[in-house]
């Protein structure tokens, strides 16, 4: 019985598998080395690494660079406000996008269209960096929290696939029940849509939130106080001084290259460990919403 229902494969079948699994092994590869990489990099003797000594396991291991990382203020507070601009900006985000996305996906909501058409014009058109700047500016927000936290605070694209999630996950019969039963709104959209889109709202959760932990860019636009510096901002600022010694050491008086080497080895120890630290969350927070998010994911694609 067991036999009858297998199927054959042909050698061009047994061939294609092997060429899969070759492929995912080669992936795979690709994918670990630069993780390996930076553990090995971050518990290594720095001398070691610059030289190329180390290129994928430890060597002369020490924990240096852990010990200045925890022992940095400057790290720490960019943890805190990367911490916060994640938690604070994502709550903003999803403020937005959660209702605007249940809006637009009902039927009876006159002029959806118009409002759609406009929104998807946003994807493709901006007012540039600079306008972008002055407007911060006029707003009095250079310097602040808020330029950080409203500016991006909601992807059209996330909007979209929210939208779609609804359309096509969320029977309009259930809502049109509820309505029938004299229910506002308000109360639909969080006694019935709210506790029926967790998928949805722990992948929008994920995106921003990813994109928030990793963003550095508005920072380094608008903020010129070192107190409001995302995680990132130090952690580029520590590459760049790397950077700038390196480059410099040539043509700089001797009695500083010293100096100089010394601060650089100093940035070789803790870049690598910062990016390990700066991932820790990441990592530990995503299991959490795993089972949400390609569900969500899916879902949401299905309907435009």
């Amino acid at each position: 019985m067991n036999n009858s229902s297998k199927i054959a494969e042909t050698k061009r079948d047994k061939a294609f598998n092997v060429f899969i699994y070759i492929f995912l092994t080669v992936a795979l590869l690709i994918v670990l080395y630069p993780l390996i990489y930076v553990i090995s990099a971050s518990i290594s003797e720095p001398v070691a690494v610059n030289s190329g000594r180390m290129w994928l396991w430890p060597v002369d291991i020490t924990f240096e660079g852990y010990k200045e990382i925890f022992s940095n203020r400057d790290i720490w507070q960019g943890y805190k406000m990367t911490i916060f601009y994640t938690v604070a900006g994502t709550l903003i985000s999803l403020f937005i996008t959660i209702p605007c996305a249940y809006a637009m996906a009902r039927p009876d909501f006159y002029g959806k269209e118009i409002f759609t058409k406009f929104l998807l014009v946003t994807m493709f058109v901006s007012g540039g960096l600079i306008p972008g700047y002055l407007l911060i500016k006029s707003l009095g927000w250079i310097n602040t929290v808020w330029a950080i936290l409203i500016p991006g605070s909601a992807s059209v694209y996330n909007i979209v696939v929210t939208r779609s999630f609804f359309q096509s996950s969320i029977p309009w019969e259930m809502q049109e029940a509820a309505i029938i039963d004299g229910a506002s709104t308000f109360k639909i959209f969080t006694r019935v849509i709210l506790p029926l889109s967790a998928p949805i709202i722990a992948v929008m959760t994920l995106y921003y939130g990813v994109g928030r932990w990793n963003s550095y860019f508005d920072a380094l636009v608008y903020l010129s106080d070192k107190s409001l510096y995302p995680l990132q901002m130090v952690l580029r600022q520590i590459l760049v001084l790397q950077d700038i010694q390196q480059s410099n050491v040539g043509v700089i008086d001797q009695n500083i290259v010293d100096a100089m080497t010394s601060k650089e080895q100093l940035a070789s120890i803790i870049k690598y460990g910062v990016m390990i630290v700066s991932s820790i969350p990441v990592i530990v927070f995503y299991p959490f919403i795993q089972k949400y998010f390609a569900k969500g994911v899916m879902v949401g694609s299905l309907k435009g």
